[in-house]
This record gives structure tokens, C-alpha cells and sequence, in this order.
């Protein structure tokens, strides 16, 4: 009962992508291959011999294929005990046993993301395959079930260094996440035919974990669950950590608010940008990003929105820095950065979309679409007599995309579009305000013509009185006070403008 040789296996997937290594594997150790329609023609042009289902039932591919492999000739196979009267039971019908079963089910969500036809969407329901799954995973303790690409990996290690033997724990597991995805799946059509949004789901169990070093602290064990190769690609450098994969994603989702922008590089420490300027040149976008918290800088997660070059690269190899992220990095530039072993490179290919955040709380989850909102700055409001000047306005839009990624409470100052101050994750936004000016003044940053963005409104003129006394010219923030009147009469007063977005970015 415990270690069970792979004999034979059964493959159904609708997606191909990744199932070559498991086939050669698979075959390199003997094990005959069965499988249904599309995925037997793509074994066969492989060149590894393999049974059609049709075959073994007697029947063929029936329905426009929603019936190919329900039928006793399949389901007996994976669903008899290894055990004497069972046995003979498969042998008396001619019945093959299955040991291993390799599903991929239809793309049920994805149609639907794509706003597809209720006809389509509706024949993306996984009828076989899901009854693949279940039998192959209720009876774990002779058959082990792989349900679905993401667990392709993990099997193939497994595979490949024991000649194709899995023990009761590794089917058991198996069998666990095999369950969680038929759950998570049957979710999603329950969701959708009760007209429900599919992405408020929280399932984990059907995504592949990958263990981390730790978490936030050594003390903390740690998991990422998901795949972030679509987005993101590592290519040098010592494995992510769990407070390197936060910071990431801190830093791809603020660049990407500067993705159309010319060259702009950020600087991110415990995800709030401590540095982001954008210039005509890399090189320089680099060297004002610095500028802005060179002591914040040490040990942080550096992000480009263009390709590296060797020039920047050089510059910043002059500092300690734990990730640095860019589209591409030229050839010159590799040789540069793969010097420092540890140091981590990682390619951006996309900016991810991120429709939902989700947290743990108390004893469950919160789900909340991600604050995805594109200011327009024409729609703001001109709340003062004295309006920006077109370089004050420009910052004011670069400000307050900076602002909306900082932890609240929060503050941005920004002057010619580089941040030469912030204040984030303060328990008053007065206090933000002042260790934003305290940090321009202990870097010598030009506070006069600066320009200030607030996460959220301001509930006294207090911040805009600060702000005039150091220096500042112009001010963005969501408004929304009861007080409003009174920081835009201050303003009014001080030769000030203020624009109201209506829009607040708290970010806890």
C-alpha cells in the first residue's frame, strides 16, 4: 500500500504547454501511455507510442466530445483497489489498471474573462476531467492523481528521481490538491451561473506553493502560492524572499503608472518609494532617484521602466541593493550586475493586471478590487484663484501617482518630477507632512516651487500652513472636509493653488 510503481497512465489535458517533460519521462520509464483525442494526436506526432481511450471502451469520442472517457473500461481502471477482487473483476471486463492520472481542464475561467458567448463559456465546463480527478484522487492510495499543469514540476521531481514511484504521501497530497481545484472550479460555475464575480474566489490549495527561505522574520515559515513567470523572470541572483516579493510588487505596481513615461527608475524600501524621478536619460532618472533618500536607498529594490544600460548599471552597482527589476537589460549591463552573486535581477515582461487584493483578517479573508483608478488631470477640480503653472501641474500629476502607492497616512513633495520628500504609514497626516520636509531638508532638496499630493483631504488648514512655510506652491489632495474652506482660503490667501481630485487613496 505504501510505494506504487507508474505502469500506466492516463492523459487528458486541454492545454499541451509544459506536458513534453512529463511525457518523456513518463515513457523513458515504460509506462504506457493512454489518452483521449487531441492530447493522443499531440503524443503520437511527439513519436511516443500511445492507446486511444476509444480502444480500450469500444467507443469513440461521441457528443462533440463533451463523452470520451466516461465509461466502466476508464473509471474501473482508476477506481479498483489494488486488492484480489478487484483485480480480477478488471481482468474478467479486460479493463486496464490506470496508476497515474495527468488532467488539464478546460479553461472555464479564462472564457468567462474573456467575455465570452454564455454557449462558449458554457461548453468550457469540464465534465470528464473533473470526474478524472476526483476518482483518480479518492483512490490515492494506488493511483496518483496530477489535475492540472501548475503541478507539473512538482511530479516531475518526484518522477524522475524515483524511476516513476510515489509513495502514500505524495498521492495523499496529491489528492488534497486535487480536490481543492474541483472545489475552486465547481466555484467558479456556481459564481458565474448566479451571476456572481468570479474574481472575489480565494482558493489557494489548487496553486502550486513554493517554500521561501522565511517570512517576514527568520522566526516565520513562509509560502508565495501562484506563478509570477508571466509577469516577472529572475534571472541572477539568490532565491526571491518573502520580503523581496512584496517589495516587487510595491515597485512593478507604482512603475507601472510611469510605464509610458520617459526613462524613470524608483527605489523602494518596505514597499513605499523612498526615491523615483523620471529624465531624459536613464542614467540621470538614476542619479535623482538616489538623490531623493540616499540613506533609505541601502538595501532596497530598484526599479526601471526602460531597458538597463551599462552606464546605470555602473552607477548603481556603486550601492548595496537587494532587486533590481527592468524590462531588459543590455548585454554590457549583465556583465556589470552578474559580478555580485547574491545580488537579484529580475526581468519585467508585463505589468501585472491585479483586479483584486486580498488579505487574511481575524479568521478569514478580505477581497477588494485593487485601486486601479486613472486620474485625468483636466477633471480636477481648480479650487484656488491661483492656478498651477505648467510645470507645477506637471508635478502635481507625478505627485500624486507617487502618493496613491505610499502607505497612508501619506505625503508626497515633489519638484521637477522627483520625489524630494515622503511621509508614509503615519498616525497623523501633520506628521507625515513634517518627516516629508525633514527629509528634504536633510538631503538639501529645493523645497521652494515644490508641490505636495495627500492620499486623503486634509481635516485642517494645519498641513497647508506647513506647507507654505516651507516653500510649497501647489497642492493636489482628494478633498472632501467639512473644513475644505478653510485650507483653500489659506491657500487663496498665500498666492497657493489647490486642486480637488474627489478621489482618496488609502492604502493600509
Amino acid at each position: 500500500m505504501g510505494n506504487k510503481k507508474i505502469r500506466s497512465a492516463l492523459i487528458s489535458v486541454y492545454d499541451k504547454k509544459g506536458l513534453e517533460p512529463v511525457l518523456e519521462v513518463l515513457h523513458h520509464q515504460g509506462v504506457r501511455l493512454i489518452s483521449t483525442g487531441g492530447t493522443a494526436k499531440y503524443i503520437s506526432e511527439l513519436g511516443y507510442p500511445v492507446q486511444k481511450v476509444e480502444d480500450i471502451t469500444g467507443y469513440p469520442s461521441i457528443l462533440g466530445g463533451r463523452v470520451k472517457t466516461l465509461h466502466p473500461s476508464v473509471f474501473g481502471g482508476i477506481l479498483a483497489k489494488r486488492e484480489p477482487d478487484h483485480l480480477e473483476t478488471l481482468k474478467e471486463y479486460d479493463i486496464p489498471p490506470i496508476d497515474c492520472v495527468v488532467v488539464d481542464l478546460y479553461p472555464f475561467e479564462e472564457t468567462v474573462r474573456d467575455e465570452a458567448s454564455e454557449d462558449e463559456i458554457i461548453e468550457k465546463i469540464d465534465i470528464g476531467g473533473v470526474s478524472l480527478i476526483r476518482a483518480a484522487a479518492k483512490n490515492f492510495r494506488d493511483v496518483v492523481v496530477v489535475p492540472s499543469k501548475a503541478h507539473y514540476t512538482h511530479f516531475l521531481n518526484i518522477a524522475k528521481h524515483s524511476d516513476c514511484t510515489t509513495t502514500l504521501d505524495q498521492r495523499r497530497a496529491f489528492a488534497g490538491k486535487a480536490f481543492a481545484l474541483s472545489s475552486h472550479y465547481d466555484s467558479a460555475i456556481q459564481k458565474y451561473l448566479r451571476g456572481e464575480d468570479q474574481t472575489d474566489q480565494v482558493t489557494l490549495a489548487h496553486l502550486e506553493a513554493t517554500s521561501l527561505r522565511y517570512g517576514e522574520n527568520p522566526h516565520q515559515r513562509a509560502s508565495f502560492y501562484g506563478d509570477p513567470r508571466e509577469c516577472i523572470r529572475q534571472i541572477h541572483g539568490k532565491p526571491l524572499s518573502y520580503n523581496n516579493l512584496l517589495d516587487i510588487d510595491a515597485a512593478v505596481f507604482t512603475m507601472a503608472e510611469f510605464a509610458e513615461e520617459p526613462p524613470t527608475v524608483a527605489v523602494f524600501k518596505h514597499n513605499n518609494s523612498c526615491g523615483l524621478a523620471t529624465r531624459p536619460r536613464l542614467q540621470e532618472a538614476w542619479k535623482m532617484a538616489l538623490a531623493g533618500d540616499p540613506l533609505s536607498a541601502f538595501g532596497g529594490v530598484i526599479c526601471s521602466n526602460v531597458e538597463m544600460d551599462e552606464k546605470t548599471a555602473l552607477e548603481i552597482d556603486k550601492i548595496f541593493y537587494e532587486v533590481l527589476i527592468a524590462p531588459s537589460f543590455s548585454k554590457a549591463a549583465l556583465e556589470v550586475l552578474q559580478k555580485r552573486k547574491k545580488r537579484i535581477l529580475v526581468q519585467l515582461n508585463k505589468y501585472p493586471e491585479g483586479l483584486k487584493t486580498i488579505r487574511s483578517t481575524i479568521n478569514g479573508f478580505l477581497v477588494q478590487d485593487r485601486d486601479n483608478y486613472q486620474h485625468e488631470a483636466e477633471n480636477w477640480i481648480p479650487s484656488t484663484e491661483v492656478e498651477a503653472n505648467e510645470r507645477e501641474f506637471r508635478d502635481l500629476q507625478f505627485a500624486n501617482k507617487v502618493v496613491k502607492h505610499l502607505k497612508s497616512n501619506a505625503i508626497a513633495l515633489i519638484n521637477n518630477q522627483m520625489i524630494i520628500g515622503i511621509g508614509a504609514g503615519q498616525t497623523s497626516r501633520v506628521d507625515a507632512l513634517k518627516g516629508a520636509i525633514e527629509k528634504a531638508e536633510e538631503n538639501n532638496l529645493p523645497l521652494k516651487g515644490a508641490v505636495m499630493s495627500s492620499d486623503a483631504f486634509f481635516p485642517f488648514k494645519d498641513c497647508v500652513e506647513i506647507a507654505h512655510r516651507a516653500g510649497i506652491k501647489a497642492v493636489v489632495q482628494p478633498g472632501g472636509s467639512v473644513k475644505d474652506k478653510e485650507s483653500i482660503d489659506f491657500c487663496d490667501d498665500n498666492g497657493m493653488s489647490m486642486y480637488l481630485t474627489g478621489i482618496r487613496h488609502f492604502k493600509h
